[in-house]
């Protein structure tokens, strides 16, 4: 056969024994005295107990039930309405044999229950092994707190990387997989309720010679405060707002009809206007402006929804070939 020795260095016992009695405590200290990684705290006011053991943070405690003022019944209640400390073990250790006593002590919360005065041998195994069962439950919840961090910590993770699958990484507004999501999931709600649906193409005019211009870095913090600015016009959660690729982004407005479409597109052109970016290398103005495809449609089942795009784009190219800094609109 093997070793059993249990070393009980591993858990050393922290016992705090709450009894009116100093006759019993010093009994106890006594018999406790030379037992080894076993150290044992004493209480004889009962009223006292809760904040001495808050204090201490033993790893077992040791409980009188019949005591004056304040009984091991009260303590008990006390002991389960307390987070803190609800969960180290307790001994019950009595003079009181009752079958009623001991249901009682058990049913609110003890773990164990001795007759005073309990052998040495006994008292040291049942004060290490509740140490032990205390010592390794705290280290499971522990871990299992751990285990919740990192569990929130990687839900979080990975909410922000599905929220950055949506998003442009430049212009911090929805990308194009996004719009393209939004896009069907709009089109066959309108199909199903028989409501307007409307799209607006967007496009930076003369882009290609502000990067030339200004070079490319600029021509990146345009984009993104073109993008922010835009993006706040449209108020309705429906609403979708998107770069769609390049210097081109997308406003996609359910329930919407042309006139309304029309009137969000105007103050998207004056918008962009109004926020003053130099463009010195524009045919149209000294400032960036926008030019504006707006198609408007009621879905049915014999359209197809790339018609729907390719109007709008339609629109845009008809706004752009007109002199730009204007707004389009075709229907489908």
């Amino acid at each position: 056969m093997g070793n059993l020795k249990q070393d009980w260095s591993q858990y050393p016992v922290t016992a705090f024994l709450i009894d009116d009695q100093q006759s019993v405590t010093k009994s106890i200290q006594k018999l406790l005295k030379h037992v080894e990684h076993i150290n044992l705290y004493t209480c004889n006011d009962p009223t006292h107990a809760i904040n001495e053991i808050l204090s201490i943070g033993p790893t077992v405690l040791l409980l009188d039930i019949h005591m004056p003022v304040m009984d091991g019944f009260a303590i008990l209640e006390q002991l389960q309405q307390n987070e803190a400390i609800k969960d180290i073990p307790t001994i019950v250790l009595t003079v009181d044999t009752s079958i009623e006593t001991k249901k009682k002590a058990f049913m609110l919360g003890a773990n164990d229950y001795l007759i005073k005065t309990p052998d040495k041998t006994e008292l040291s195994l049942r004060l290490r092994y509740h140490t032990r069962a205390y010592v390794d439950h705290l280290e499971r919840e522990s871990t299992l707190r751990a285990l919740r961090k990192k569990k929130d910590e990687f839900k979080v993770l990975i909410q922000k990387l599905e929220l950055s699958s949506y998003q442009d990484s430049l212009t911090l507004v929805a990308n194009r997989r996004g719009f393209d999501e939004a896009f069907a999931r709009e089109w066959h709600r309108a199909m199903r309720e028989t409501t307007p649906l409307s799209l607006i193409f967007i496009d930076l005019d003369y882009f290609k010679q502000y990067n030339d211009f200004y070079g490319h870095l600029a021509g990146d913090d345009c984009l993104k405060e073109v993008a922010q600015t835009l993006q706040g016009i449209s108020q309705r959660p429906t609403d979708f707002f998107a770069r769609y690729g390049g210097e081109e982004f997308v406003l996609l407005l359910p329930n919407t009809d042309a006139i309304g479409a029309l009137h969000i597109a105007e103050k998207l052109r004056i918008k962009a206007v109004s926020l003053n970016l130099e463009h010195q290398a524009s045919k149209v103005c000294d400032y960036v402006t926008i030019s504006l495809g707006v198609a408007t449609t009621i879905p049915m089942i014999k359209h197809q929804p790339r018609d729907f795009i390719y109007t709008a784009d339609q629109a845009l190219y008809s706004a752009k070939k007109q002199g730009r800094n204007q707004v389009v609109c075709k229907g489908i």
